[in-house]
């Protein structure tokens, strides 16, 4: 990593307040370079707490932009961190609305030119995209990072129909315990306490609302931009990792926005910038690329940004099963449209007789995490065991030529099931010639929404049916002497959260069962692609205090054999006790618990308890915030109970409880 701090412009930040036409304010921080001509605006707007929760992130990226000629602005959304109001739902209309008023607000500021551009990660790349879609005039350009434009389908929620238990609840909790964290009384005064009282007040478990729509509604397809392209007049730069659950995003905006305005970029990352240099690498110089995105759009440079690939992806080479890797072997590729003429969809036809698959209900134990962030334990290990549970069908790669694939496999399978529910998991694996098996890619069917993701359809129970659906995109390179290894199974907690009746599993029929591979042949536009190394601005100095205690595994399985239970317990680390240059003492402590017995789907459960305390030692002020969730389900329905207690010193200030109970409908 290279710290720049010699930068073409000095710059200079203040805190400000963005009213919005209700009246409600926003706390914002501005990054200018110090300059008497105006300049372009870029905005980062999310919930996350710029003063203290993404201020090491901000000051790796805000200042950079400063020095380079721009006013880089980053916005706490409407109830969280310093802005007023209260919390709502993520990406609602009222959050897109203050976004749209807000690049309204930085257009109209005397320093600014009046060409507005968004960025962001997750939260703030997902909102970027959507307020593209309701088109303010003034955003010329956004770059989106780890974002969707489906929002059933391709978030934290839902998975090929299926509730996402790992995310639908982890998730949930996560946004309980920000939601409930108060002001910082160093930035808005002496009335933090009545303003944290007033948005405690308006604090709802988001699970009740994300459970209460179990297919894909009105709900989810508002924020969700695949229902209308068309709509987003801004050029977009999409930006994706192969370890990051939302990738197929970005070759989604490869197909279907005017290549004259959409460019695409997918690395080997997980779900962080591509210049932070955490795992897998390799790491690029993200920053100087979005310059120059800039450049073009906001301030007209013509510096061939246009002239790249439509597609620059990275293709990883075969690698042994790991759960954590500093770098992937591979290279950088380029696909001047997508779908891409040199990617051709080569079947694998299946083998054998037919075979019945009742997998374990713990089948999935060993998935890795649903959001890779680039720590020790985030990726599957060996899938051999995992393989083990499943129905596996192979091919081999022949002795001369790699088989490299890009972009989405999918497969057909003709099943039968003896009762009307049921859940289907493929996992495409990578056979060394010594037996371990490296995860590539999975997808999940829930089959209830074989004929749509918008309703339920039973099975007709005894009868075969042909299902079709795909997998995650990927770039991936077999080796020769390799073999390709479809595992298909029944079952696969955490992640997909199984019904009752699924444990009967479905009898697979390998004839008219078949995977197929988009197989690439090498395009005109490979090699040439070259980034440069990362770089960003100083470190903000945060410091994370030494500690004596033994630190949690991050992801522990534990295995009660006597009552076939299995649990596991995962550490999230977010981000643990850090110390701010300006006297925060920030701490965070959070576990994830999921529970299941082999034979029984409706023991499924799982668990969340959060710890966040915010202390100035130099004001007096001690604030504590502590949640639980939880959710068992029952033939009938999914049960929550959810809690928040926060205190200011020893004295509670809040309590409150939620027992839900929502009806599976779906899911």
């Amino acid at each position: 990593m290279i710290i720049r701090t010699d930068f073409p412009y000095g710059t200079t930040h203040e805190d400000v307040r963005i009213p919005l036409p209700d009246g409600v304010e926003l706390y914002a921080r501005i990054w200018r370079p110090v300059t008497d001509e105006p300049v372009p605006a870029l905005l980062e707007y999310l919930p996350y707490r710029l003063t203290d929760w993404t201020a090491p992130r901000d000051a790796q990226r805000h200042p950079w932009y400063a020095g380079h000629g721009y006013a880089s602005v980053r916005v706490d959304v409407r109830g969280h961190g310093c802005s007023g109001g209260r919390p709502g739902d993520e990406y609602d209309a009222r959050e897109l609305a203050d976004g749209v008023a807000v690049v309204e607000w930085l257009a109209a500021q005397p320093w600014c030119t009046g060409s507005v551009g968004m960025f962001g990660i997750s939260w703030g790349g997902f909102n970027s995209l959507q307020i593209a879609a309701l088109a303010p005039e003034p955003l010329k350009a956004i770059v989106t990072v780890c974002s969707t434009d489906d929002r059933y389908d391709n978030d934290v929620h839902y998975m090929g129909g299926s509730v996402l238990a790992v995310d639908m609840h982890a998730w949930a909790a996560t946004m309980l315990a920000f939601a409930s964290r108060p002001p910082d009384p160093e930035f808005v005064g002496d009335d933090w306490r009545a303003r944290w009282l007033d948005r405690l007040e308006a604090v709802e478990p988001l699970v009740h609302t994300w459970l209460s729509h179990q297919t894909r509604d009105a709900y989810w397809r508002h924020g969700s931009v695949c229902e209308d392209y068309a709509a987003i007049r801004a050029a977009v730069l999409a930006v994706g990792g192969w370890h990051d659950p939302y990738r197929d995003t970005v070759l989604r905006l490869a197909e279907h926005l005017p290549a004259a305005r959409v460019r695409c970029l997918i690395g080997p990352w997980s779900h962080q910038y591509p210049d932070r240099g955490l795992p897998p690498g390799p790491a690029i110089g993200f920053l100087q690329e979005t310059l120059r995105w800039w450049d073009h759009w906001l301030k007209g440079a013509d510096n061939g940004v246009m002239d790249e690939p439509l597609l620059r992806t990275w293709i990883s080479d075969s690698h042994p099963p790991a759960t954590v890797y500093d770098e992937l072997p591979g290279r950088w590729v380029g696909e001047k449209s997508w779908p891409s003429a040199s990617v051709i969809p080569v079947p694998y036809v299946f083998q054998g007789a037919p075979v019945d698959v009742a997998s374990p209900q713990h089948t999935g134990l060993d998935a890795g995490r649903f959001f890779p962030f680039g720590n020790e334990a985030d990726l599957p290990p060996d899938q051999r065991e995992e393989d083990a549970k499943s129905a596996c069908f192979e091919f081999p790669v022949g002795r001369e030529e790699p088989v490299e694939i890009l972009g989405r496999p999918s497969v057909t399978l003709r099943l039968r099931l003896d009762v009307p529910y049921g859940q289907v998991v493929a996992r495409l694996c990578d056979v060394a010639p010594d037996g371990s098996s490296t995860l590539v890619t999975r997808g999940a069917l829930n089959l209830s929404a074989r004929r749509g993701r918008d309703r339920a359809l039973p099975w007709p129970v005894g009868s075969y049916e042909d299902v079709t659906f795909e997998l995650n995109g990927i770039g991936h390179a077999f080796a020769p002497g390799h073999r390709i290894r479809l595992a298909v199974s029944s079952a696969y907690w955490p992640w997909i959260w199984p019904r009752a009746g699924s444990e009967a599993g479905w009898t697979l029929d390998p004839a008219g069962s078949s995977l197929t591979l988009p197989v690439r042949a090498g395009s005109a536009a490979d090699g040439g692609i070259v980034f440069e190394a990362p770089e960003q601005a100083e470190p903000l100095g945060v410091v994370f205090p030494a500690t004596l205690d033994e630190p949690r595994p991050e992801r522990l399985v534990v295995r009660d054999v006597a009552r076939g239970t299995w649990r596991l317990e995962v550490d999230p680390r977010y981000g643990g006790t850090r110390v701010f240059p300006d006297g925060l003492e920030y701490s965070e402590d959070a576990e994830e618990v999921y529970e299941i017995q082999d034979a029984d789907a409706l023991s499924a459960r799982t668990s969340s308890r959060w710890r966040i305390r915010l202390h100035r030692p130099e004001l007096g002020w001690d604030a504590r915030v502590e949640t639980r969730s939880e959710i068992v389900c029952d033939e009938g329905g999914f049960l929550t109970s959810n809690e928040v207690v926060c205190r200011e010193g020893d004295e509670v200030v809040f309590h409150r409880t939620w027992e839900r109970r929502l009806p599976r409908a779906a899911g």
